[in-house]
């Protein structure tokens, strides 16, 4: 029996997550990619708690004109901002079950252009 498409994303996002832990010292990226939007999240897995947000729906980023691709590059760009406004230098990327392609990869370049390291 063939897997439907968000059963596939899920068994590759459990599997990811047994790999990708976020700590105090290293937190985890986040990336959730709908078909409009693309949101991220900076977490600390050991607390439960998100400490940097954002996505392509904040204000300063939606007014922005451009492709999908470009969009995911300016969150990546802001969350990366945001992160070291937070102290938060290494990451460790949790691509949640999309693969490294496309806007995913946009936005990890993005965050990576800005000054996170990961």
């Amino acid at each position: 029996m063939a897997l439907s498409k968000t059963q596939r994303r899920q068994r590759i996002k459990r599997r990811i997550r047994k790999i990708s832990f976020g700590t105090e010292a290293r937190p985890r990226l986040s990336v959730y990619r709908s078909n409009k939007e693309i949101y991220a999240q900076i977490v600390d897995d050991n607390k439960g708690v998100t400490l940097v947000a954002a996505s392509s729906r904040d204000k300063d980023i939606s007014a922005e004109k451009g492709t999908k691709t470009e969009i995911a590059n300016l969150v990546g760009k802001s969350i990366a901002a945001k992160a070291q406004k937070a102290g938060i230098e290494a990451i460790a990327f949790d691509r949640g079950g999309s693969l490294y392609h496309g806007r995913v990869k946009s936005l990890a370049e993005g965050a990576r252009e800005a000054g996170l390291k990961f």
